[in-house]
This record gives C-alpha cells, sequence and structure tokens, in this order.
C-alpha cells in the first residue's frame, strides 16, 4: 500500500518541479534529478521538506510531460470560456497539469482523492479562490474520465 504523506509530498514537489522546468526551461531529467537530490526529504533554509514517493514523482513528472500538449486541451476545454490555460498562473497550470494527468492515467487512485491533493496543494500557495478553481476544474476532468466514480449508489 502507498504511503499517503509520501504520495502528499510527491505531488506536491511535482507541481514545484513542474513550475520550475516552465520558468526555467530546464528538462526534464535535470529537474527530476535536482528535486531528487536536493529538495526532497531535505532540510533547506531551516525548512525540512518531506520524504516522497519517489516513484510517484517521477511517474507524474514523466506523464505531464508525455502528454501536456493533450493534457493542455482538456484542460482548456474545461476552464471558463475566454480563459485558456495560458492566461492561468503557472504555478496553478503546474497543479491543474499534474491533476488532469493523475486523473486521466492513474485510475489506482480515487479520482476524490486526487482532486483533494491537489486542492489542498492549490490552498498551500493560494487563497480559498484559486483554490476553489482548482477544484471545479479538476472535477470537471474527474467526471469527463470517471463518470462511473460519480453515478450515485443505490
Amino acid at each position: 500500500m502507498a504511503n499517503a504523506d509520501g504520495r502528499s509530498a510527491a505531488r506536491l514537489a511535482a507541481v514545484q518541479a513542474l513550475y520550475q522546468m516552465e520558468v526555467t526551461e530546464k528538462g526534464l531529467n535535470e529537474t527530476c534529478a535536482e528535486f531528487e537530490s536536493f529538495w526532497i526529504g531535505n532540510e533547506i533554509e531551516g525548512e525540512r521538506y518531506k520524504a516522497a514517493e519517489i516513484e510517484f514523482f517521477r511517474d507524474i513528472m514523466k506523464g505531464v510531460i508525455a502528454n501536456q500538449g493533450p493534457l493542455d486541451r482538456l484542460i482548456d476545454k474545461t476552464l471558463v470560456e475566454g480563459w485558456p490555460l495560458a492566461r492561468i498562473d503557472s504555478v496553478i497550470r503546474a497543479i491543474l497539469r499534474a491533476g488532469a494527468y493523475e486523473l486521466k492515467q492513474r485510475s489506482d487512485i480515487p479520482a476524490r482523492v486526487s482532486i483533494k491533493e491537489y486542492v489542498d496543494v492549490a490552498g498551500a500557495f493560494f487563497g480559498r479562490e484559486e483554490a476553489g478553481m482548482v477544484n471545479a476544474v479538476l472535477d470537471g476532468l474527474a467526471r469527463r474520465f470517471r463518470a462511473e466514480e460519480f453515478e450515485p449508489r443505490i
């Protein structure tokens, strides 16, 4: 069974790494190596970064990068008209991409768990409005990818 704290830390690290890749234009391998050796599980400037489930971190990173174009188009279709993904804050973009990948490709993780985790990541960086927007977009994607998980139970 997966370690929930390790998975949560992996999601947060993946969002931070995806953001860093966009800002610095570093490649996937370089960014993953930096996070795995320098950030994840280490103490930096008095802050202790949680140990993350490394394989899960790598899966999110590789999955988002390999599927970024299709994921971005799916996210664009779910966003409110007039607000394409390109107009969204880069950290929120990273959150939505990681969440969309997980919802689309990781059916072993319940959709509601993935949504809650990424809403929590958004809440760590932003206020309620942004976290609510992340919730709405990921919920819309989850209902498209995994409608069966949202059918009423009888």
